[in-house]
């Protein structure tokens, strides 16, 4: 999809490289688009999925909720669809637990009852997607330095990583011995830094700002404060939200986040209701 680069996201654990959460944008132009056109084509009710999350009707429309198992819930990836995308979706399992709908499937004598959960991300499966980026984007190597100015190596290309991760950058016996972690990418340069800790201040962040947000619901006043959350995985976090004239959000955070990056997609909560959501275009330090 052109509409957005291929930015890589974190895993945190291995040396293991992906656009972020390309689920979201699977969601949003292929696989509801394709649904709701189907759905109306031959004059069904509605769709179901498998997606742990629930919807909720109301004269104001199609609200979307998390699914009842925290563990599991896959709002976040739902973020930028429409009202129109949700008429008409059934998620029947969002009201259950993994463990529930296990046995279910295990009672009903389904051969996946006990299969393994997939990873990886649609239409690529499990595998170094620094080797599968390689088949599409040539490589770039550059400067590795701190941010103090101080060259530390060669990179692989700034593709192949993203603010936060600390596997994979094939640096050791330096410095304090504390872990390298990546907390800026210059691109024009083609500089990657690095810094040594965890806490270093140059990963954490006050705000954000993206140029446009899809609303599933649009709140009532133009400012407000809910939660949000960054990573899929994250727990969320209070914010305060201001709409932009242009469509976006600005996002200011009640405690500093670590590792907010551009790329990555805001999603924005009220209690158990996604809000919508908006890929992060400037982190404000």
């Amino acid at each position: 999809n052109q509409r957005y680069p291929a930015v890589p996201a974190s895993t945190g654990d291995e040396a293991l490289f992906q656009p972020p959460n390309p689920d979201v944008l699977c969601n949003s132009e292929i696989k509801f688009e394709a649904f709701r056109d189907f759905t109306a084509s031959v004059g069904a009710i509605g769709f179901a999925t498998g997606h742990y999350a629930r919807v909720k009707h109301d004269e104001k429309g199609v609200h979307l909720l998390k699914g009842a198992d925290g563990n599991k819930d896959q709002s976040y990836f739902l973020c930028l669809l429409s009202q129109k995308q949700l008429e008409k979706a059934i998620f029947p399992i969002g009201h259950m637990t993994k463990p529930e709908v296990r046995a279910l499937a295990e009672s009903k004598g389904i051969p996946v009852a006990k299969k393994k959960d997939s990873t990886g991300i649609c239409f690529i499966g499990e595998r170094k997607f620094r080797d599968f980026l390689k088949q599409y984007i040539p490589a770039c190597p550059g400067e590795m330095r701190t941010l103090s100015g101080e060259y530390i190596g060669q990179h692989f290309g700034l593709m192949y990583y993203t603010l936060g991760q600390r596997r994979g950058l094939d640096i050791g016996g330096r410095g304090t011995g504390e872990r390298w972690f990546v907390v800026k990418k210059d691109l024009e340069n083609n500089i990657l830094y690095v810094e040594q800790g965890a806490d270093s201040p140059a990963l954490y962040s006050w705000a954000l700002e993206t140029n446009s947000f899809n609303f599933i619901n649009r709140p009532d006043s133009d400012e407000f404060e809910c939660m949000a959350k960054f990573r899929y995985r994250q727990p969320d976090q209070k914010v305060s939200v201001k709409i932009l004239p242009s469509g976006g959000v600005h996002i200011d955070f009640h405690e500093k986040q670590r590792a907010v990056t551009e790329g990555q997609y805001a999603v924005l909560y009220s209690g158990d209701e996604c809000l919508g959501g908006g890929v992060v275009d400037r982190v404000i330090f």
